[in-house]
């Protein structure tokens, strides 16, 4: 894989020579990675056409912030509750989804210019998301995402990168700062009549806010776009990462609140790391008859996981696939229909871990996955200021599993498993629009999600476990009136069969299980006002109730993990030549550990602020102070079935950082 990397380093470097003899200066005011907006206008004029909660994040909207993860770019996107853990180990949920994972990720679709990073077995690592190249993100919540091939709770995000076209030229960044903390970004595009081309490299190095947590990472996107005639255009992707990550592990409820810099003594004695390399191969190919457009691709992703913790998680895989997706728009009519097949292997091995390095053979086993999707949705306008919408996607999916090698259990020796999965779930909607740019929408929707790997096979052979179903209702309003903008929704989803998981101790991985009947309901809320053309003021608050209903062991109790309230609010003050933006986070009260709700954590508020500067034409200044009282506090948790003053499951927040850089176009 490290051969792959030098190689695209170095048609990066060429690409580079290239793009010096004919940069030029940005005349934007402010200088971010992108010179032109057309991708972001569209991707907005899309999200509007959406009966259901959407948010568009431009790259400028974190220019700013020292991008580490998908925590620093998606904090004012409503209804996406985010929490960091170390370095670009975060926990991400929208809607409850995935409640109580606290490792890869699982309920979400992340795809990388619209083709999907989840593994075919629909769990993958969010870390291979790499936030500062993209232009923008799109975030589509629960059955809104269907556009996507999405059928899950939580819904789809998609980053955008940008294209040769839409950031043409040189463009440099560089950041460092607390812990040590370097980060360096190199772009180039290029465009002609017919062919363009952008390309980007990153690296990033950190010696992390507590002990054993050092990361770096070295990451290529470039993309390559063909106009073949005025009917047919290709574009090609490649995508290289290599990341490495060292883990502290949790600590207990005194520790994060006493010593929040120190490691779990077990994650040092065994080193435990997750080292991800991978390469990303894509196509898209588009025919554009006017009103009636079809998309076509297909797609390699191959990877490698390298991840002591208990065991040694050895594991090499490749996915390849393919999809469509056909548009019509006409003046009353619109139709979208589009399919996308998965298919997945991976040599899943274990060892012992003697100090990070694989000990005995422990696991041994092929495992092969299959997802395959077909969707559609109509789109009625019966007048101008009425859509009706009716959908659908069928899933498909398959996990098959052949155990070469099981030292706990040596009957498992040469024993297959095999779950087949499939559901069908509908939506139907509606999209009112009294007057230009006020909106409000309603929908109902059933979502579906398939167990993968991380949960059939929890330990060797596969467990019984069932696939998570839920009926979704939301209603809504977005829009804008003078310096007022709004999204505000309601949503309420009744669960069966939720996978929950819980730890069950510092040697043994989370166990999941399925509860009986959940319900997820809650209110994602942003706000925006424009005071002045020196002053914005923006607020996000997400409001989460999760609860069991009914259930034999934990009655009406709440859900773990997600606090019932979430406020973030941002002042900006002054324009691109200068401005200051501090910020709040604020949770008035924790979220419970446990399932039995006999431990919850306290609340806090983190405050922090970031600025920027014009030093020059194309260059600016920028400035990301954190957690600037020192706060010491509880952010996130390893769900546990009882807990003890010895359980170490608490996540700390982020300590007091410091990080300022330069942004240059030329």
């Amino acid at each position: 894989m490290n051969t792959r990397i030098c190689g695209a380093a170095h048609l990066f470097a060429l690409a580079l020579c290239l793009a010096s003899t004919s940069a030029r200066a940005n005349e934007a005011d402010s200088t971010i990675i992108v010179t032109a907006p057309t991708a972001t206008n569209a991707a907005d004029s899309r999200a509007n056409r959406t009966a259901g909660g959407t948010d568009i994040v431009s790259y400028k909207d974190y220019a700013d912030k020292s991008v580490v993860s998908l925590r620093d770019t998606l904090a004012f996107s409503p209804g996406v509750y985010l929490q960091p853990r170390y370095g670009q180990e975060i926990r991400i949920s929208i809607r409850g989804s995935g409640l109580s994972r606290g490792f890869h990720m699982r309920g979400l679709t992340l795809l990388q210019d619209g083709v999907p990073i989840n593994l075919a077995d629909d769990n993958g690592d969010f870390q291979e998301l790499e936030p500062i190249f993209f232009d923008h993100l799109e975030v589509y919540r629960g059955s809104n995402a269907l556009r996507f091939g999405s059928g899950t709770l939580g819904g789809a995000i998609n980053g955008v990168t940008p294209n040769g076209r839409t950031a043409r030229g040189l463009y440099m960044r560089a950041d460092g700062g607390s812990f040590d903390s370097y980060r360096g970004l190199v772009s180039a595009g290029v465009a002609d009549d017919r062919v363009d081309a952008w390309g980007a490299l990153s690296a990033d190095t950190s010696n992390g806010d507590r002990d054993h947590a050092k990361r770096r990472s070295l990451r290529f996107q470039g993309n390559v776009g063909l106009k073949i005639s005025d009917v047919v255009t290709s574009r090609f992707y490649a995508s290289v990462n290599n990341i490495n990550q060292k883990m502290p592990g949790a600590l207990t409820w005194t520790q994060a609140l006493s010593t929040p810099r120190m490691a779990n003594a077990s994650a040092v004695a065994g080193d435990n790391a997750r080292d991800i390399d991978s390469l990303r191969l894509q196509n898209r190919t588009r025919f554009d008859w006017g009103d009636l457009t079809l998309d076509v691709g297909a797609f390699l992703n191959v990877k490698s996981l390298y991840h002591p913790i208990f065991e040694v998680i050895d594991q090499e895989g490749a996915d390849r696939g393919g999809y469509f997706r056909v548009d019509y728009a006409g003046d009353i009519i619109e139709a979208t229909v589009g399919g996308e097949l998965r298919v997945g292997n991976i040599r899943s091995k274990r060892f012992v871990n003697l100090a990070g390095k694989r000990g005995a053979v422990r696991f041994n086993a092929d495992q092969d996955a299959r997802a395959a999707t077909l969707y559609g949705e109509v789109r009625v306008k019966p007048t101008d200021t009425l859509s009706l919408i009716a959908g659908g996607i069928y899933a498909d999916g398959r996990r098959t599993q052949a155990i070469n090698v099981s030292a706990a259990n040596p009957a498992q020796n040469g024993t297959i498993d095999r779950a087949d999965f499939n559901a069908f779930s509908p939506k139907v909607g509606l999209l009112f629009e009294p007057v230009r740019g006020v909106q409000f929408y309603a929908n109902v929707s059933r979502s579906a999600e398939f167990p993968g790997f991380n949960e059939l096979a929890q330990i060797g052979s596969f467990v019984p476990l069932d696939a998570q179903r839920a009926w979704t209702a939301e209603v809504g309003t977005r829009g804008r009136s003078g310096p007022l903008s709004w999204d505000l929704t309601y949503y309420r989803s009744d669960i069966r069969g939720e996978m929950l998981q819980f730890n069950v101790g510092p040697t043994i991985p989370a166990s999941t299980f399925n509860a009986d009947r959940t319900r997820h309901e809650g209110v994602e809320a942003a706000l925006q006002v424009d005071v002045a053309d020196w002053l914005r003021l923006r607020q996000v608050y997400t409001w989460s109730n999760f609860r069991f209903r009914g259930d034999a062991a934990y009655r009406d109790n709440r859900l773990p993990v997600v606090p019932t309230h979430v406020y973030r609010a941002e002042a900006r003050i002054g324009t691109d030549a200068l401005h200051i933006a501090p910020n709040v986070e604020w949770v008035p009260d924790g979220p419970f550990a446990d399932y039995n709700n006999l431990v919850r954590t306290p609340g806090y508020a983190l405050v922090g602020v970031t600025g920027g500067v014009k030093v020059a034409r194309g260059i600016d200044a920028f400035v990301d102070v954190r957690n600037i009282t020192g706060k010491k506090a509880i952010g996130d948790i390893s769900a546990a079935i009882t807990v003890m003053p010895a359980s170490a499951i608490y996540y700390p927040v982020e300590r007091r950082a410091v990080s300022a850089g330069l942004r240059a176009r030329f």
